[in-house]
């Protein structure tokens, strides 16, 4: 059986069609991909991006593990909350899956790797952590809302407290920063300015209700493909 974010019950209450993807229940649209698209692309849209998983990875060899696991390299990353793009390898230098890393301390850093691959990538990752002491916790615990468009940070931000605010003024493209009970990430999802929020799972239907409030409109799997297409992100 197909698994649920906790935001599915908000899906339905704004009238979404619901597929199975990758064994997670996702909205594919809320009754117009055309008008979500373009709501994306003029004003601000938001997508539940639950079901892909947060890693936190903890240990005084981390950036030294993920120079190992990772093909690009995490050397790059000196600045905290700085985010980089990167394959994750296997021995024979396949690609396992694509994610992002954030450097958030020189002992800790957190990836987000796609729903799709998560037991893979999972196992991949544990099996390679223990020579390096890492310590994995995998973030079940948390819900994630991207809010994508031109409009998408000033809304978002009306939501935020004066910490939040503070902390998210003047983000530059691909950082994350933790900010009361809110990660708010700027790596971006279809190619519009906007942020990746993570929250407690207990959190996510208030905030997802409070963003409809604030004039985003739910956007599904539909418009987040061709928004991704027409951004060459695909």
């Amino acid at each position: 059986m197909a698994q649920q974010t906790p935001l599915y019950e908000q899906h339905t209450l704004c009238g979404a069609r619901m597929v199975d993807f990758h064994g997670w229940m996702m909205p594919l649209h809320y009754g117009s991909q055309i008008d979500e698209h373009h709501a994306v692309r003029t004003d601000a849209g938001m997508f539940d991006v639950s079901h892909m998983t947060i890693v936190d990875l903890h240990g005084s060899r981390t950036r030294e593990f993920l120079r190992y696991l990772l093909a690009n390299d995490v050397a790059k990353l000196k600045t905290p909350g700085k985010a980089l793009y990167s394959g994750m390898l296997n021995a024979s230098g396949g690609v396992i899956d694509d994610l992002i890393v954030y450097y958030l301390s020189e002992d800790f850093f957190r990836l987000v790797v796609n729903s799709a691959t998560r037991e893979k990538d999972l196992s991949w990752i544990t099996q390679h952590a223990e020579p390096y002491g890492i310590d994995i916790t995998v973030r079940d615990d948390l819900s994630l809302i991207a809010v994508q468009g031109p409009n998408a940070q000033a809304k978002a931000a009306s939501l935020f407290n004066d910490e939040q605010r503070k902390a998210t003024e003047g983000m530059k493209p691909f950082f994350g920063v933790q900010a009361g009970d809110l990660f708010v990430a700027t790596t971006g999802y279809t190619g519009e300015a906007g942020y990746e929020i993570a929250m407690p799972n207990e959190k996510a239907a208030d905030f997802w209700r409070a963003l409809v409030e604030a004039g985003v409109k739910p956007a599904g799997l539909g418009a987040r493909d061709t928004l991704r297409l027409e951004a060459g992100m695909n």
